[in-house]
């Protein structure tokens, strides 16, 4: 049988409306002028944008000089002289504004979680990279003195006394502990809150644990492995610990303000980087912060859409009847709205612990004999698997260690046994340390992956000399062994445990730069252009969106990505200063830096801020930390 390709059906379709139009023409006589003139002002006019170069990712045309875009979907690509062919005598217009820019498909966050960012960006931030904001670029922190310098001055130019400072991004592994005493030494009357670069651990002053209402006694009633993770005397609760003391400091940490201030913050950034669709992994449980979620996301002047996928662990914790679990799942569509939206069958699962804290399961021992994690118990990782694979869900499994990677694996082959499943697309996400066994099975099982390449230049170089050695460090994130092996996959950046930043994930894949300036691994980089895939086409098949966005082809939707130079001809070091000028959005065009609307002039869904802790105080941070329980 003969292939019929898209741009095959639909340029059939073109051609067959230009012979409509020849024969309405050959029949003028006897038809009015205002007849013919009432069916071309009838069909809606067409935008054509042109620009340098336009890179497609098509491969029947891979290179374009313009895109015609009519009801938010690209109608046609070419040179202009052939577009202007396919529109025919439809009303048009021209927007040759890119016309010395370079246009892309729409970059796709593929895992990202906006309240943890939001909560992190909106707060002082003194961490180990840089972060380029819409506000500016917030610089390393370059030593423990220049935190100390820094959270200090940040203090003096602070607000009334008694108003909360919270800082996230300090890393204890670069500068050294960091206790009560030496916060209480920068202010004893403003609570001070300093979160952790991994999100597991936080660091109160006197005045911080005075305003929550923590005291020895509220330790002591803590359960035994919660006290165990907590030090009154230092003001350090981490883990359990930091679960415990929550309901205390969440109004601290959490206010409604500090939320829509940083969901702002992370639209206009992640804006920045060119994203025009996003996802969340694990979406939140809890209605009042959803709520608040879409007093932003959902905003229909949003400059990308926003897509959340169930959060299968807890459900199915908190269910015990399966068909329960499903209809709860389905019912979460309601939630959304506007720009925001459920992943339909879609659901998130978690194997072992985390990459930042060496809590990942590895086959061989760490250097140290320390011991991961598991992040759900096998009886309840086998349950939630079952119940969703059997339900048609596609599954995004967060997995760190070769050993956390051997269980996904066991349980996708059983059920593949057990119940075959075509395409079921099963997702291997983060994707640290594995085996090259590992690879092969990947393969024959018919999952993807979803790889986080800011792990091999943020942590390759400690984790040589600490807990994996050099040879498992330098591997982490093996792309360029699944591309020799024809396995699918895609980048994300977990934001904020690396930058939104499409083109910055791309360098990362592409080099292997570690923060020494050596490379990882040489054997596992990548090409540009499969790391321009890995964050527009691949992430859409990942998600199912194949055939809505992730490349430039007729009857998509006009997502497009608007650069200074083209990635593809670009040298892997210039990946880095490429611009992002803005993007177009379904047909709207949204030059970055543009203000976009105030959260604050949407509806309000917020709890009253001078209130005791409230539901959504503790709601959201309660979400936060379930995330970074797991991730970090």
């Amino acid at each position: 049988m003969t292939n019929i390709h898209r741009r095959s059906v639909l340029l059939g379709s073109v051609a067959g409306a230009a012979l409509a139009a020849t024969s309405v023409r050959s029949v003028a006589e006897t038809t009015s002028l205002s007849d013919i003139g009432a069916s071309i002002v009838s069909s809606p006019e067409v935008t054509i944008f042109q620009a340098r170069e336009i890179v497609t990712l098509d491969p029947s045309r891979p290179i374009a000089e313009a895109v015609a875009v009519v009801g938010g979907r690209i109608l046609a690509t070419g040179s202009v002289d052939e577009v202007e062919a396919i529109v025919g005598d439809q009303p048009r217009r021209y927007d040759a504004r890119f016309a010395d820019k370079v246009i892309v498909p729409g970059f796709i966050a593929q895992h990202d979680h906006p309240v943890l960012a939001a909560l992190t960006m909106s707060s002082e931030i003194l961490s180990i990279e840089d972060w380029a904001l819409p506000t500016g670029t917030v610089a390393a922190v370059k030593d423990r003195q220049d935190f100390v310098t820094r959270l200090t001055k940040a203090e003096a130019d602070s607000g009334a006394p008694g108003e909360p400072l919270m800082s996230w991004g300090y890393h204890p592994a670069f500068y050294g502990a960091l206790t009560r005493a030496d916060l209480d030494a920068i202010s004893t009357e403003r609570p001070i809150l300093v979160w952790a670069r991994s999100c597991h651990e936080m660091i109160l002053n006197s005045a911080a644990l005075k305003a929550g209402g923590v005291t020895q006694e509220v330790v002591d009633a803590f359960d035994d492995t919660s006290r165990a993770q907590s030090n009154l005397e230092e003001g350090r609760f981490w883990e359990q610990g930091f679960f415990a003391v929550m309901p205390n400091i969440a109004s601290l940490a959490a206010s409604p303000e500090r939320l829509r201030a940083g969901l702002e913050l992370s639209r206009d950034y992640m804006h920045s980087k060119g994203i025009t669709f996003g996802n969340e992994p694990g979406g939140i449980l809890a209605k009042p912060v959803q709520d608040a979620v879409n007093a932003v996301f959902s905003s229909p002047d949003m400059p990308f859409r926003w897509s959340f996928i169930v959060d299968a662990k807890s459900l199915v914790a908190r269910y015990p009847d399966d068909a329960e679990v499903i209809a709860r799942s389905e019912e979460l569509a309601s939630w959304y709205g506007g720009m925001t939206s459920l992943a339909p069958k879609q659901a998130k699962l978690f194997s072992d612990g985390a990459i930042y804290s060496q809590l990942m399961q590895v086959r061989e021992p760490y250097l140290d004999a320390h011991h991961g994690e598991w992040m759900m118990d096998r009886e309840l990782f086998e349950r939630a698997f079952r119940v969703y694979w059997d339900a048609g869900y596609q599954l995004h499994v967060h997995v760190n260690g070769d050993a956390g990677l051997d269980r996904v694996l066991d349980t996708l082959e059983l059920n593949l046994r057990r119940n075959p499943r075509y395409d079921h697309r099963t997702v291997i996400v983060h994707f640290a340390v594995s085996a090259f066994d590992q690879v092969e099975r990947i393969r024959a099982l018919g999952a993807i992956v979803s790889g986080n390449p800011y792990y091999v230049a943020a942590l390759a170089d400690q984790y040589s000399e600490v807990g994996l050695g050099p040879e498992r460090a330098d591997a982490m994130v093996r792309l360029g062994d699944l591309s020799r092996a024809g396995i699918r996959w895609s980048l994300h950046s977990d934001m904020p445990m690396a930058p939104a930043d499409p083109l910055f994930l791309m360098w990362c894949a592409v080099t292997r730069q570690t923060s020494s300036g050596r490379v990882a691994a040489p054997d596992q980089t990548v090409t540009v252009e499969e790391a321009l895939r890995g964050v527009t086409i691949e992430a859409a098949y990942s998600l199912k969106m194949e055939d809505e966005i992730g490349s430039i082809v007729p009857g998509k939707r006009a997502n497009l990505t608007i650069l200074d130079k083209n990635p593809m001809s670009a040298e892997p070091e210039e990946l880095l200063d490429i611009s992002v000028w803005g993007t177009v959005i379904e047909g709207r065009v949204l030059e970055a830096g543009k203000a976009q609307q105030d959260a604050s002039l949407a509806p309000r869904f917020f709890s009253d801020p001078g209130s005791k802790t409230s539901e959504f105080e503790f709601a959201a941070l309660e979400h936060v930390l379930r995330i970074v329980h797991v991730h970090p």
